[in-house]
């Protein structure tokens, strides 16, 4: 379609034709506004809360491609991924040590709390609703211990801390994943005074460690010489009774004839005065003179001879 001019009888001009070509780019333009205002997207890892008229509604969009109506509703997007607070906090021990220390939260947002956190919290609810609470678990925690204990229980602190901010916050949809102290932080003063604590009680565990190792030392050898006075008695003990045994089998090994030998190596070279006739073979010394001692004695008669009968 051409345009043309028209010259009015005062001398202006008169243009024609563009009017239409202007109005229908500006319904092509309205068109695509409408049209990308009638749906939404939402990311992954995320919740749509629906806004209608400014009101949010009970239900609210997944993931994914959703239709809304242009102009009247607005979708708001909630993440539900894992996100990481860090922020410093300041409290009190228990024995009024000042602590300074750095605390690291990971935290998230359930989908089905997403628009209830819009409407009573807001989109920035990190610094409005978790912040505070943070700051509050970890003072009314540290005061519970001393500074010493923050250092030593450092583990069971947290998990003190990181069960308080569950309690305040799960009613909110926000859930704990992990809490973590970085740090402690004291007076200077103070880290002196653990410095010459610790010095000192290395310096006992060392002298522990070596007393406990000359009583090892000591025993050790103890029993060493135990083991060798045992060894030097069963020693003796056994060389006692081999001799004891080699003399009963050498006095078994003994018999008559070596005994008999041993007497006729011990004999004076007398012979005796009466034998016995028993089986027994023993051998009776009888001195004469006691014979003619005793009345009963008879002494044998001699027989006598024709030769002595003619004397």
């Amino acid at each position: 379609m051409g345009t043309y001019q028209e010259i009015r009888r005062d001398g202006t001009v008169k243009k024609s034709g563009s009017g239409k070509i202007v109005g229908g780019c500006i319904a092509a333009v309205a068109a695509i506004i409408v049209a990308t205002s009638s749906f939404t997207i939402v990311p992954a890892g995320h919740t749509g809360v629906i806004l209608t008229l400014g009101k949010v509604s009970n239900t609210s969009y997944s993931e994914g491609f959703h239709l809304k109506v242009p102009f009247v509703q607005e979708v708001e997007k909630m993440s539900n991924k894992i996100q990481v607070y860090e922020t410093p906090a300041s409290a009190v021990s228990k024995d009024l040590q000042t602590v300074s220390s750095n605390i690291a939260v990971n935290y998230r947002l359930v989908a089905d709390k997403a628009a209830d956190m819009y409407q009573n919290v807001g989109t920035d609810y990190q610094t409005v609703l978790i912040s505070p609470v943070v700051q509050e678990c970890m003072k009314s925690a540290t005061a519970k211990y001393t500074a010493e204990q923050l250092i030593t229980e450092r583990t069971a602190v947290g998990d003190e801390i990181k069960a308080a901010l569950d309690t305040k916050l799960n009613s909110y949809g926000i859930y704990i994943e992990k809490f973590n102290i970085v740090n402690f932080d004291f007076s200077a003063e103070f880290n002196t005074a653990i410095e010459a604590k610790q010095v000192a009680e290395q310096n006992l565990l060392k002298t522990k460690t070596e007393q406990e190792q000359a009583i090892t030392i000591s025993e050790a050898q103890a029993k060493q010489k135990v083991i060798a006075a045992e060894a030097n008695a069963n020693a003796i003990l056994k060389e006692a009774e081999a001799q004891a045994e080699a003399n009963r089998l050498l006095e078994a090994s003994l018999s008559d004839k070596v005994i008999a030998y041993e007497q006729i190596t011990k004999w004076n070279g007398e012979m005796p005065k009466v034998v016995s006739g028993d089986s027994n073979g023993m051998l009776i010394n009888i001195d004469p003179e006691d014979l003619g001692k005793s009345s009963s004695y008879v002494p044998p008669t001699q027989p006598t001879t024709q030769n002595d009968t003619a004397e």
